[in-house]
């Protein structure tokens, strides 16, 4: 299992990934953006992720207690998952208490169970007598297992719950928001991207996704000032060019939007995002219904 910072991508989650909707394409007036389509969810089916990543764990797994067979079952979720959730039960049979619990949650999403992974790491986050900062980093991976397996309505659940118990970590500010997203709960997540912005200005993955939340609110001048801002800070943002195609195309440019979602397909091949970009350019190829 990958080890990654939380939350994961955007791109992952795909929450800022929005597929232009059909009926904007002949819109009488571009500058009046109909309603975004609810944002796809990944195949809970699967494994991965959509970009083929996994759920995504802190570079420095929160420690419930010390010990190398703990440790070595967090390093095991990567390579061999089903190896970790046999030493998981192992453990949790010699009373791995906690510890035990945590890595055989993790190692069920991996497997691709994600919904039980899910609930297992709600459990635990909720009896732990672990220190309030791990229950909520606890929660923010349950928030992902929910969004991977396709329930926004359990991710917000979780990711209000993290934030209830750590609720100046932009990290889970940004989880907190992209459920909202999925939610269509587009005032709630402004609210936290903005708090997470205060806190760290330069997560431009923030400023995507309040782009979004901005768009969806019909605010584009807001819009366009983050994603200005996010390209700022990376010009080569595969999801800031997605979200800007889709804000140029409100606006009238399709010339500025088809150029947007190429550069986007061209950085982010076989992901969500750049199958996104795709689809997109597919219904500007087909022009105007007659």
């Amino acid at each position: 299992m990958s080890l990654r910072a939380v939350p994961a991508s955007v791109a992952i989650i795909a929450a800022v990934a929005l597929l232009l909707p059909a009926s904007t394409l002949h819109a009488q007036s571009p500058k009046t953006p109909s309603s975004a389509a609810p944002p796809p969810v990944p195949d809970s089916s699967s494994e991965n992720a959509p970009d083929g990543s996994v759920l995504p764990i802190p570079p420095v797994p929160p420690r419930i207690v010390e010990g190398a067979e703990y440790d070595h079952c967090l390093d095991m979720l990567d390579s061999d998952p089903s190896g970790a959730d046999a030493l998981a039960a192992t453990m949790a049979a010699n009373g791995g208490g906690d510890a035990a619990e945590h890595c055989h949650a993790l190692a069920q999403v991996a497997l691709g169970n994600t919904d039980d992974g899910a609930m297992l790491l709600d459990k635990l986050a909720t009896t732990s007598t672990a220190p309030s900062s791990f229950r909520a980093v606890v929660y923010g991976q349950a928030d992902q297992a929910w969004t991977m397996a396709g329930r926004p309505d359990m991710a917000f659940a979780s990711a209000t719950n993290a934030i209830k118990l750590s609720p100046d970590d932009p990290d889970l500010l940004i989880g907190h928001a992209i459920a909202a997203l999925a939610l269509q709960r587009y005032n709630d997540a402004a609210a936290d991207l903005t708090h997470a912005l205060d806190l760290d200005p330069k997560r431009a993955d923030a400023l995507v996704l309040r782009a979004t939340a901005w768009r969806n609110l019909q605010k584009l001048a807001q819009a366009k000032a983050d994603i200005d801002s996010a390209f700022a800070l990376d010009p080569d943002d595969p999801d800031a060019l997605l979200e800007r195609g889709i804000i140029r195309q409100r606006q009238g440019d399709l010339a500025g939007a088809r150029k947007d979602w190429e550069q986007a397909s061209e950085l982010a091949p076989d992901t969500s995002t750049g199958d996104l970009a795709q689809q997109n350019l597919a219904l500007l190829a087909a022009g105007p219904r007659q």
